[in-house]
């Protein structure tokens, strides 16, 4: 997922960047960085955990036990889309 496609997919879902953060269990700072690619002038990688977590809340789903997925209101119909798009 490059950092073009994961602000994307935030603004896709109507998030803001802290939203965002909460939403995925990260500090705002970290969307931050990957937004903008990089971490201290060094690039920085958008983990697999990160991009999956990004794919699950595009579909409606906001938590996962291991068993049983907690949904929300159905996913944006653009979100499945931007989804489909973001790669490694």
């Amino acid at each position: 997922m490059t950092p073009k496609a994961f602000k994307h997919w935030r603004k896709s879902l109507n998030l803001s960047q802290k939203e965002a953060a909460a939403a995925l269990g990260l500090k705002h700072r970290i969307v931050q960085y990957y937004e903008k690619g990089e971490r201290d002038g060094k690039p920085i990688q958008i983990p697999k955990s990160v991009r999956l977590a990004c794919w699950a809340l595009s579909q409606g789903t906001q938590d996962f036990d291991g068993t049983t997925a907690a949904r929300s209101a159905p996913p944006p119909s653009d979100g499945a889309q931007a989804a489909a798009s973001m790669t490694s």
